[in-house]
């Protein structure tokens, strides 16, 4: 099997801070087309804050993906599973490589396809990633979102960021910014207001870390679509 070359480029940032997860705090909603806004998004991003934002499927909580303390944060407020690892946003096809390693030369039609877009693909992870971002597991779930606020902001903070609904595990995934502030007001720092999500139908996933891939969940993109850039994939779910 022939492999994707990749750049050993990578960030670190694994500040551990002495704050209380469930402390409750002021959130912010703010207009994501101002300026401000996105400054303001950059760094507390960067200082291992979360922030809610619109994308191109529904709205998504974000936070450093390098950060131990705010990956943790994420975990504690979604009241998520800590076996149940984190997807995360990268802005550009090439930067895959921070964040997974090994990857077929074949899955490369299909993510030049579909990238940007509502396809998500779990690849083998990269060794440097934090444990707790993967659930421990062997694998991580990467996107290129098709939402220029949302690569802009990779862009800004210099390096992948995670991206799972901003909602509490179990609950609806918010299509607004209201519903996202009912759901997680006082728990984050800043939510940023794009309006409602052009689409309340998730992204499809893709695993590749296996042979023959297979999808793991149907959503935006069909899979015939899928395989006609990706042959061997396969259409069982397991």
């Amino acid at each position: 099997m022939t492999l994707w070359p990749c750049s050993k480029r990578i960030g670190t940032g694994l500040l551990m801070k002495k704050t209380d997860l469930t402390l409750k705090i002021m959130t912010q909603q703010l207009p994501i087309i101002s300026r401000k806004a996105i400054k303001l998004a950059r760094r507390l991003l960067r200082e291992g804050e979360l922030v809610a934002l619109p994308t191109d499927t529904v709205y998504g909580l974000a936070a450093n993906a390098f950060d131990q303390f705010a990956v943790r944060k994420v975990f504690a407020v979604k009241q998520r599973p800590l076996d149940k690892g984190l997807p995360v946003f990268i802005s550009q096809i090439d930067d895959v490589c921070l964040v997974a390693k090994n990857i077929p030369s074949e899955v490369r039609p299909m993510l030049n396809q579909f990238w940007p877009g509502a396809l998500t693909v779990v690849f083998p992870k990269n060794d440097r990633l934090l444990p707790e971002l993967t659930g421990g597991a062997e694998t991580i779930a990467v996107r290129l979102p098709n939402h220029l606020p949302c690569l802009e902001l990779v862009n800004l903070v210099g390096q992948p960021l995670v991206a799972t609904s901003a909602n509490i595990s179990g609950r609806p995934t918010p299509s607004t910014a209201r519903e996202v502030s009912m759901q997680l007001a006082g728990k984050i720092s800043l939510i940023l207001d794009g309006g409602p999500t052009p689409s309340a139908v998730p992204s499809t996933v893709v695993d590749v870390s296996c042979t023959p891939p297979r999808i793991l969940r149907q959503g935006a993109i069909p899979v015939a679509e899928l395989q006609a850039y990706l042959p061997t994939l396969s259409k069982a779910i397991p």
